[in-house]
C-alpha cells in the first residue's frame, strides 16, 4: 500500500481576536430593539415629521431666545418708527409694507413696529400658552381618566359624566366672558400676565376630558391583561399596578395626543386674542397682529400675511410631528 501523496493539514485554530470580532457580530445579530428605539427609527423614515420635528425646535429656540434675536437686529418690538409711515394713509412707505434692510419683514400701519420683532414675541405667548395648558390637561386627564377605568363604578360615572358635561360646554363663550371680568392684578400677575395665566388654567381645563376618555378606554382594556392579573396574584396593591404596570403602557398614547392637542391650543390663543380677550396691547400676540390687519388688508397686505403665515407653519409643523410620533408609536404599524 503506498502512502497518500499530500498528509491532510489541520485547519488553523482562529486567533482571540477573531474569536472576540465573531463573539461581539454574533452578540449584535442577535441583540433586542428596545420600543423606543424601534419607535425612533421609525420617526427617522418620515421626513416629513422629522421635518415638522425641526420647525418645532426652531420655533422653540425662536421664542426662547427672542430678545436675543431682537437686540442683534437692533430692533424692538414696541418701538414706534412713525417716520416710515405716509401721514396721509397711515401705511408703511416703500413697497411690500416697509420691507428693507432695516426691517426684513416690514413695519406696521399708522407707528411703524417692527413686524419680525413682534412675531419673535408673539411666539413666546403662542408656544407658552399652548405647551402649559397641554401640561394642565394632559396631568388632569391622565390622573382622572385612569382612575375611572381602574377603579370603574361610581368613580368611572362621576368622571365620565363631567367629561361629558365639559365637552359640551362652550368653551371659548367662557372663557371670553371669563377673562373680560378678570381684574388687573392676581397671585402677584399684572396685565397680560393675568390673561395669560388664565388662558393656560381655562384651555387646559376644558381639553383634559379629551385626553381624559383616552386614557380612560386604554385602561379599560389594559386592567384585563394577563400581567396585571399577575401582579394582583402576587399581592401588589392598586397603587403599584398604576403606577408600575399600567402608567407605563399608557406613556404612548398621552405622547401622541400631547403632540396634537398642543396646535389646538395654540389656534385657540390666537382665536382670543383676534377677539380681543387674548393678551393686552403693546404685548405682542399673533391673533392680536391679524385682527388690527383687517382694517389694512387691501392697502398693506403683507401685515395680515405674515402673523397668518407664522400661525400656519406652526400648527402645519406640530401636526406633521404629532402624525409621525403617532405611527412611530404605533405597534401594529408596518414601518
Amino acid at each position: 500500500m503506498t502512502a497518500p501523496l499530500h498528509e491532510p493539514t489541520a485547519e488553523a485554530a482562529p486567533s482571540p481576536a477573531e474569536e472576540a470580532t465573531v463573539a461581539t457580530a454574533d452578540a449584535k445579530a442577535v441583540q433586542g430593539r428596545s420600543l423606543g428605539r424601534i419607535a425612533w427609527e421609525r420617526l427617522k423614515r418620515d421626513k416629513l415629521a422629522l421635518s415638522g420635528g425641526i420647525v418645532v425646535l426652531l420655533l422653540v429656540l425662536v421664542a426662547l431666545f427672542a430678545p436675543l434675536i431682537t437686540s442683534i437686529l437692533g430692533q424692538d418690538p414696541n418701538e414706534y418708527h412713525e417716520n416710515l409711515i405716509d401721514p396721509l394713509f397711515g401705511t408703511p412707505t416703500g413697497s411690500l409694507g416697509g420691507i428693507s434692510g432695516e426691517h426684513l419683514l416690514g413695519v406696521e400701519p399708522v407707528n411703524g413696529r417692527d413686524i419680525l420683532a413682534r412675531i419673535l414675541y408673539g411666539a413666546r405667548i403662542s408656544l407658552l400658552v399652548g405647551f402649559l395648558s397641554a401640561v394642565v390637561a394632559v396631568i388632569l386627564g391622565t390622573v382622572l381618566g385612569i382612575l375611572a377605568g381602574f377603579f370603574g363604578g361610581w368613580v368611572d360615572s362621576v368622571v365620565s359624566r363631567v367629561m361629558d358635561g365639559l365637552l359640551a360646554f362652550p368653551q371659548l363663550l367662557f372663557i371670553i366672558a371669563l377673562v373680560s371680568v378678570m381684574p388687573n392684578d392676581l397671585l402677584g400677575l399684572t396685565g397680560s400676565n393675568v390673561r395669560v395665566f388664565v388662558m393656560i388654567l381655562v384651555i387646559g381645563f376644558f381639553g383634559w376630558p379629551y385626553i381624559g376618555r383616552v386614557v380612560r378606554g386604554q385602561t379599560l382594556s389594559l386592567r384585563e391583561r394577563e400581567y396585571v392579573e399577575a401582579a394582583r396574584s402576587l399581592g401588589a396593591g392598586r397603587l403599584y399596578i398604576l403606577f408600575k404596570e399600567l402608567l407605563p403602557n399608557l406613556v404612548a398614547p398621552i405622547v401622541v395626543y400631547t403632540t396634537m392637542m398642543i396646535p389646538t391650543n395654540i389656534l385657540t390663543e390666537a382665536a382670543l386674542s383676534f377677539l380681543g380677550v387674548g393678551v393686552k396691547p403693546p404685548t405682542a400676540s399673533w391673533g392680536q397682529m391679524l385682527s388690527s390687519a383687517i382694517d389694512y388688508y387691501e392697502s398693506d397686505p403683507m401685515y395680515m400675511v405674515v402673523p397668518g403665515l407664522a400661525i400656519f407653519i406652526t400648527v402645519l409643523a406640530f401636526n406633521l410631528f404629532g402624525d409621525g410620533v403617532r405611527d412611530a408609536l404605533d405597534p401594529k404599524a408596518s414601518r
